[in-house]
């Protein structure tokens, strides 16, 4: 019997009591986003909201809880433009959306920062079985490298293993948690030249092999090419994401049937840019839809989550959202989905 676990991707959307009072303390300019050194009363105001959203994902009926990245003003981009040796600087199109980010301009040594685990131990006081149900968010190493500037290194290979250390040592440093999910929505838009795609599987095995608990290579923005899909079958993690929303998803059965998957798997069966909120019984059929394309597999686990980040959703559309996925796992009810 296959296990469906309700989740999300994480980066979820600021609460809107947030977007006003971060604004006025933090202020409105480019150099007044989050650094990693901000003031003890934004520290606070983010310390409050992070209990909120881990709360919300509880009162959805999620299974895995994430800390909410709510700090994160650089999306993905976040654990670079928080280090000591990266100036963020100019602003880029934050793949193919309306939103932006800082550069992360990596002009040092990328030695260890320590804040998303900072982030995460905050989180360890509002989750009271976290070592059960606290899912950790990072960037891919690829994604974190296509998404950043080298100004270091001087080499695109040594720049990559040096991003992978990097996370590694991050990861390292994590309280206890059940899962981590790595972000891979660049293997889509940009994917890895053929000198870097040989080394995807070590860069994601350098991260993954840093905790204990399963680790999920979550891919969206579309199919992956063969390629790229082949060599990150050859990495050791426990499941990889499937962009179920996307037009091309017949391209990820296809890359399945011909290089096979993991014995557990990631669904993005809701759709975290659009505020239309699937209703349980949709997503539902997604799921099965996947299982039925794929009948020689049964899946030991199926984590089921929005495709995408869902920080670009109303937070009231995000929770309706969330709380459907809960209901397709069998978590709740599909009549207390509040869409």
């Amino acid at each position: 019997m296959t296990e469906r676990v309700a989740t999300t991707t994480g980066l979820l959307p600021l609460p809107d009591p947030a977007k006003d009072e971060l604004s006025d303390l933090k202020g409105h300019q480019k150099g007044d986003l989050i650094s990693g050194s901000e003031r003890e009363e934004i520290a606070a105001a983010y310390d409050e909201y992070r209990r909120e959203v881990i709360g919300d994902q509880q009162s959805a009926g999620l299974d895995r809880i994430t800390e909410g990245q709510l700090r994160w003003d650089d999306m993905l981009a976040h654990p670079l433009s928080t280090h000591d040796n990266v100036d963020p600087n100019g602003i880029v199109r934050y793949y193919d959306n309306n939103n932006f980010y800082r550069d992360p301009q990596v002009r040092g040594e990328l030695d260890f920062s320590g804040d998303v685990a900072a982030e995460l131990e905050a989180a360890c006081e509002t989750i009271s079985d976290p070592a059960e149900s606290l899912q950790a968010v990072l960037p891919g190493p690829y994604s974190l490298f296509d998404l950043a500037s080298d100004e270091y290194y001087g080499d695109d290979a040594d720049f990559f293993g040096a991003i992978a250390d990097f996370l590694a040592g991050e990861v390292e440093a994590f309280p206890e948690h059940k899962t981590l999910t790595l972000h891979e929505p660049s293997l889509v838009e940009n994917p890895p030249n053929e000198d870097l795609v040989e080394r995807l599987a070590d860069a994601v095995d350098t991260v993954a092999s840093e905790t204990d608990a399963d680790v999920v290579v979550h891919t969206y923005f579309g199919a992956l090419d063969e390629i790229t899909y082949a060599h990150l079958m050859d990495a050791d993690v426990e499941a990889l994401g499937f962009d179920l929303v996307a037009g091309d998803r017949e391209d990820t059965l296809s890359n399945i049937t011909e290089f096979g998957t993991k014995d557990a798997a990631a669904l993005g069966i809701a759709d975290g840019q659009n505020t239309l909120v699937e209703s349980a019984d949709t997503l539902n059929e997604r799921v099965e839809w996947f299982e039925d394309q794929i009948p020689v597999q049964e899946f030991d686990r199926l984590y089921l989550s929005t495709n995408t980040e869902p920080f670009y959703l109303p937070v009231n559309k995000h929770l309706a959202k969330l709380e459907a996925i809960a209901a397709a796992a069998g978590n709740i009810d599909a009549e207390e989905v509040t869409a």
